[in-house]
């Protein structure tokens, strides 16, 4: 079954219906359909679309764009939206969607008994079904793992000079910063801030690619980033990524205390879904142990169901406890994690 024949990008329109789709008919009999409005971008996903179809005879049409503006749009469709699913990156997004109003809650055995209470709505409006842990990348010719411990200890003026990291817009460092509101509390998570900002090499800039780039330069020593930006280089056959790769090395931190900081990929149910009933089942199906190691997979990411194979490359990185802070705890801090970041003069 080729992904034409089962994904119907809408691009910008609500033209989501069955009856207007003029692609090839699939061997599986099509019974209902699904619409998934997701800003996740990675093209391995469509196959996992094709094996829901193939699985229960529903239909997956996906809308594709970035968080904000789905979120946006579903908002100021309201009643009249044809969306079912919104699928996101980062527990910040789903927090700005159920801020507003966007979410149905989901009761659904499956998903309370596979997906643990800490990655999930406690009121069932999402559920996260990957897992990505924000590390410590190093340079083992300018560091030692001895020298490492937590993230609070990268605000020591011994690391000054010696830190690079992408601003304070990117979603992924708001997030740890309001997990780390939610451990210390506004006053000390800004005095860890500030102390932070203090020992960056330069004026936060790029993805977390170009910073684990810029550590196997030697232009820093260390950055904060998710391990799969480092699995995506590790799988380039591309002789410069393969350098890059061999100069850098992962450290995860605070495995003394609360653990390593974890953000999902997540979903849920919209609140006017046309097809709630299919809606549920999709979600259901990506908490599937076959779907969890191929979604994982697709972006290099943790499963988040127990005892799901994860990939090879992330194994070779080591295991590694993970911050026990549940998850929807970083919405509500959000917003003072920004606050706390200007503030601290983060840039």
């Amino acid at each position: 079954m080729g992904v034409s024949q089962l994904i119907t990008s809408c691009g910008n329109n609500n033209n989501n219906n069955a009856s207007d789709d003029t692609s090839t008919p699939t061997p599986t009999e099509i019974t209902g359909e699904v619409n998934l409005y997701s800003s996740r971008h990675y093209n391995t996903d469509t196959e996992l679309y094709n094996g829901f179809t193939e699985e229960t005879g529903i239909k997956v049409n996906l809308v594709e764009g970035k968080p904000d503006e789905l979120i946006e749009r579903i908002k100021s469709e309201g009643e009249n939206t044809q969306a079912d699913v919104f699928m996101t990156v980062d527990v910040a997004r789903l927090w700005r969607a159920e801020d507003v109003d966007i979410f149905a809650p989901t009761s659904s055995a499956i998903l309370e008994e596979r997906i643990p209470a800490s990655l999930r709505d406690p009121n069932g409006l999402w559920f996260g079904f990957t897992r990505r842990a924000r590390v410590i990348m190093y340079n083992p010719d300018k560091v030692s793992p001895e020298e490492l411990s937590t993230y609070e200890d990268l605000a020591d003026p011994k690391w000054k000079g010696r830190v690079i990291i992408r601003s304070s817009s990117n979603i992924y460092n708001q997030s740890l910063v309001a997990a780390l509101v939610e451990t210390h509390g506004e006053e000390k998570t800004e005095e860890w801030v500030k102390g932070f900002v203090a020992n960056f090499a330069r004026e936060p800039q790029g993805n977390d690619t170009a910073q684990i780039k810029d550590v196997a330069a030697g232009i820093g020593d260390l950055t904060l980033a998710n391990t799969y930006y480092l699995a995506r280089l590790a799988k380039d056959e591309d002789p410069a990524s393969q350098e890059v790769v061999k100069k850098v090395k992962i450290f995860f931190p605070n495995q003394d205390d609360r653990g390593t900081h974890v953000n999902i990929s997540g979903a849920g149910v919209v609140k006017n879904a046309p097809n709630a009933e299919n809606a549920v089942k999709f979600l259901e199906y990506l908490s599937s142990d076959k779907a969890q190691e191929f979604f994982a997979k697709g972006n290099n990411e943790y499963p988040v169901v127990e005892g799901v194979t994860v990939d090879p490359v992330l194994e070779s990185f080591g295991t590694f406890k993970e911050d026990d802070v549940t998850i929807d705890a970083f919405g509500p801090n959000l917003a003072t994690a920004v606050q706390v970041m200007n503030r601290g003069g983060w840039k």
